[in-house]
């Protein structure tokens, strides 16, 4: 079976039951035992299993960010733009914010995402009118350049901003619970939006960060917060998730998502990754600085993309697309040879 519609295929399908966030049932079944196997189930469970099925195996629909179409049948990349004194990456680099995301594009990256706020473990809260006064301006030159943008902030008047001055997405850490007012602005506005797990604050989400279960628990979450993005009137065919790496996880939370990885497309929507230069690179590679993590930032990326996910934020553009280019000639050869 085709997951999700892009390059990846699969021959067996894990199946997970649980209850709250503990699993009480697990097994490794082949396609072509699946038909027997959820008829087998209780039947609420059998519904949710060919609901869950058939949303791992539906093409997810393009994005349509302004005059560009964001199709999602083979691995896209976005690039990172910070706009912050305060990056973990780039600390506030000094170079053209116009000039960077100009070569990111050119680099193949088909879209880009703008902050203005450092979400960074620690990071201190910034005043929306200061977000808008950083963002504003780059947006603005860039849509006026012709480049698809997405805002990566959790403030509707942010949001509203951005929009305003050119931006088509909206990339929400909070996934709609920080401003009880972003979610009425995103279903009138009629823009995709990104709905990102985290567990507690920027300012203390790394303190003590606990699950029974990261990936079930993780799941559940997401899939709460696209019925209420759902329930607000926005369209499903519109809502990319993230798992949120790093976000109030340890190593270990971060590890048994990027394994588990997959089992996000049975919610549906376009999955978005962000690994690039975090600090479980770090933790499990001699503690190199931010700025060089690159192999690892490819490693963890391909390792998404290897379990289908649909768009990767990165730092390091040029290289990304080469190794997703890489990856996809060898699946269109495989493809086209089976």
């Amino acid at each position: 079976m085709r997951l999700a519609g892009g390059l990846t295929y699969f021959a067996a399908v894990e199946m997970i039951v649980a209850q709250g966030a503990r699993r009480v049932r697990q097994s490794l079944i082949p396609v072509e035992a699946l038909t027997a196997a959820i008829d087998a189930l209780p039947r609420p469970l059998a519904a949710q299993a060919r609901a869950v099925l058939a949303n791992l195996t539906a093409p997810r629909a393009p994005l349509v960010l302004g005059a560009t179409q964001l199709a999602f049948d083979r691995p896209q990349v976005m690039g990172i733009l910070n706009v912050t004194p305060d990056s973990f990456s780039d600390g506030g680099s000094t170079d053209d914010p116009l000039a960077r995301a100009l070569a990111m594009r050119d680099a193949g990256a088909a879209l880009i995402d703008v902050g203005g706020e450092s979400t960074r473990p620690g990071a201190q809260l910034v005043p929306a009118d200061a977000e808008i006064a950083r963002v504003q301006p780059v947006i603005a030159s860039l849509h006026r350049a012709g480049v698809a943008m997405s805002i990566d902030t959790r403030k509707a008047d942010v949001m509203a901003a951005a929009l305003d001055a050119g931006a088509a997405l909206i990339n929400d850490v909070s996934a709609l619970t920080w401003d009880d007012r972003a979610a009425a602005l995103v279903a009138r506005r009629g823009c995709p939006i990104v709905l990102m797990h985290h567990q507690g604050a920027p300012e203390t989400m790394q303190q003590d960060p606990q699950y029974a279960d990261v990936l079930i628990e993780v799941y559940d979450w997401l899939a709460a917060r696209i019925d209420a993005a759902v329930a607000a009137g926005i369209d499903r065919a519109r809502i990319l998730i993230d798992p949120g790496i790093g976000f109030g996880k340890t190593l270990v939370h971060n590890l048994a998502l990027l394994n588990g990885l997959s089992l996000l497309h049975g919610l549906g929507c376009p999955i978005l990754l962000g690994v690039s230069r975090k600090r479980s690179i770090a933790a499990l590679a001699g503690e190199a600085p931010a700025d060089r993590r690159l192999g690892g930032s490819i490693a963890l990326a391909m390792i998404g993309v290897a379990q289908g996910v649909q768009l990767l934020r990165v730092h390091d553009v040029f290289e990304t697309v080469q190794a997703v280019r890489v990856w996809s000639g060898l699946r269109d050869q495989a493809l086209g040879a089976g």
